[in-house]
């Protein structure tokens, strides 16, 4: 009989979960499964399940937001290969950026149903210092408004209350002086904001990078933002940021499987949506493949590639050099 862990975060999004885990594990029964459940009661619980339970199960299925599913895969990332199991994830978040970049089902029973039967998808991890992430990794204005806002406001208001806390934010923008290296190139300026992301919807918005992204293929998507100067600036800089054909030297934009950013004071970081640390230095790179999640047969048969068509994993140049 297989064998599978399910983490529980009872308290991510509205709480819903806690009406459906019968009716999930029951799925996960009827389908099979030899069934563990951990409930987790705080932060970092998913990593530790993950990791001391990780290699002696078949598959883990995590329900929770995006947080929750980056410290499961912190967890099973500390496994060796051979020994890491398969990954189902039941989203339950308030934005989810991630699992609507997989196309899951929104709805709890049908997630639960694509976590235990669908189609296993490599997908690549980044590892930022000595920690991993999945899909986003950012410093500067409005990365820290999904940790920054409260949980009981999450789940009063849903995305609303991002939208408030970022609103509030604009009335204090400071930017960050970095040095960004990618590849050959070298950025060094005042930032606003900056973030490497492989996901097609980062805080809740959509088509950042039009629809070119792949989530295996060994890169992921760079993208910087200089501070504006000026009215002009700013207006230049979000209609840059919102579409991709637009080229602005305000916004930098690149693909990459390894760069380094360094400052002379601490910048604050984020990834997949809580606060990681303040550093002076930070290097991101991405493992190719790391992670096998389920996903719907469709979306996994969209998402395979071949490894003779893979882009070798070096910098990519998408918008003009400055």
């Amino acid at each position: 009989m297989k064998r599978l862990l399910v983490i529980v975060n009872p308290h991510a999004g509205k709480g819903q979960i806690k009406n459906k885990l019968a009716d999930v594990l029951d799925l996960c029964v009827k389908a099979g499964y030899r069934v563990e459940v951990y409930i987790t009661q705080g932060a970092g619980d998913a990593t530790a399940a993950a990791k001391r339970r990780g290699a002696h199960v078949d598959r883990v299925i995590c329900t929770g937001g995006d947080g929750t599913l980056d410290e499961t895969v912190n967890g099973l990332m500390q496994l060796p290969p051979e020994k890491r199991p398969e990954l189902g994830y039941i989203s339950t978040g308030t934005t989810n950026d991630f699992a609507h970049s997989l196309k899951l089902p929104a709805r709890i029973l049908d997630a639960a149903q694509v976590a235990i039967s669908g189609d296993l998808s490599p997908i690549d991890v980044g590892r930022v210092n000595d920690a991993w992430f999945c899909y986003l990794v950012g410093f500067g204005a409005f990365t820290e408004v999904s940790y920054a806002t409260s949980q009981a406001l999450k789940r009063q208001l849903g995305h609303t209350a991002y939208i408030m806390e970022a609103a509030k934010e604009l009335m204090d923008l400071k930017p960050c002086h970095v040095r960004a290296e990618i590849g050959e190139e070298i950025f060094d300026s005042d930032f606003l904001c900056g973030f490497v992301s492989n996901s097609n919807r980062v805080a809740g918005m959509s088509g950042i990078w039009g629809t070119n992204i792949e989530m295996d293929d060994g890169l992921f998507e760079v993208t910087l933002i200089r501070m504006p100067t000026d009215i002009v600036g700013w207006g230049e800089a979000v209609t840059a940021l919102l579409s991709p054909d637009v080229r602005s030297n305000l916004v930098i934009r690149r693909k990459a499987d390894c760069l380094h950013f360094f400052s002379e004071a601490p910048v604050d970081w984020v990834k997949d949506g809580e606060f990681a640390g303040s550093f002076t230095e930070v290097k991101v790179e991405v493992l190719r493949r790391s992670i096998r999640i389920m996903r719907k047969p469709e979306a996994a048969a969209a998402g395979k590639r071949s490894e003779s068509a893979a882009k070798p994993a070096e910098s990519a140049e998408i918008s003009e050099k400055i």
